[in-house]
């Protein structure tokens, strides 16, 4: 997810697993066949996707389906995230079209796996729902920092896409070996997924608020030295114009005086009575 940006955006990826996922990609970039192109596994992508949603909707009949949603995560995973590196490692990114059609499909794949997770057993639709809103606002957040600053950062108190796959699949296996606990409280009974959906939708929510307020402060504090910088810009190119007018006043002054002595009369001379 989010793997593309434009070439004028700084690339800002700080998570736990970034260090060994890089070089993952990389080595995989590097032995792709000739024949796999970067839309081939944006393509990939898309299907693992489809397979992660069909398959939380199947878990209805039995839960051996977390398995294939699990290989749909990794399928995911490879295609999402090794379709920008397999063009950056060959030399032909498309940045615009890249950054458009992986973050048009990375909202599709959000809709649909969330969705997924609030059809099957294990998460109450609303709870999915909600993570799924605290999602995208995360990504209108990095879409809206990358367009006025032009840094691209896909990664919050170290974690990003690949750290929530994981999470995923984590929670999969969990929930197959040791069932999927419910717990009843006050204002209703909630199961182990329906925590981990509201865990992540408050981690987010909390990112996105604190990321607004100070992300606004800091560009109202940089706008307010874009002003004072134009201010004096502006002064200076005055001060300059002023200078060029006065200089050219006394060229005109110098041109006239000597116009002035050029036409002076000679005076006459006297004669002896």
């Amino acid at each position: 997810m989010m793997d593309h940006q434009p070439q004028d955006q700084q690339r800002v990826i700080e998570t736990i697993l970034r260090p060994l996922e890089k070089k993952a990609l990389n080595w995989l970039a590097a032995h792709m066949p000739a024949w796999v192109m970067p839309d081939h596994l944006t393509a990939l992508g898309i299907l693992a996707s489809l397979l992660i949603a069909v398959s939380l909707v199947l878990t209805n009949f039995s839960p051996h389906f977390l398995w294939l949603a699990s290989l749909g995560v990794v399928l995911n995973w490879f295609g999402d995230s090794l379709d920008g590196t397999l063009a950056r490692y060959r030399k032909i990114e498309r940045s615009n079209y890249g950054f458009y059609i992986d973050h048009a499909v990375d909202s599709v794949d959000e809709v649909l796996i969330f969705l997924a997770l609030g059809l099957s057993p294990y998460v109450r639709m609303e709870l999915a729902g909600l993570a799924l809103v605290a999602y995208l606002l995360m990504s209108i957040q990095v879409f809206l920092f990358a367009q006025v600053k032009g840094v691209f950062q896909i990664s919050f108190l170290r974690l990003g896409p690949t750290e929530i796959r994981c999470i995923m699949i984590l929670a999969n296996t969990v929930v197959f070996f040791v069932g999927n606990p419910v717990i009843r409280l006050s204002v209703g009974v909630f199961t182990l997924y329906d925590f981990i959906a509201m865990g992540l939708s408050l981690l987010l929510f909390g990112a996105f608020i604190v990321l607004t307020i100070a992300r606004a402060r800091e560009l109202a504090a940089y706008d307010i030295r874009q002003q004072a910088l134009k201010a004096e810009r502006e002064a200076r190119k005055a001060a300059r114009r002023a200078l060029r007018a006065e200089r050219k006043a006394a060229r005109m002054q110098h041109k006239a005086r000597k116009a002035r002595d050029h036409n002076l009369p000679m005076p006459e001379a006297s004669h002896p009575q």
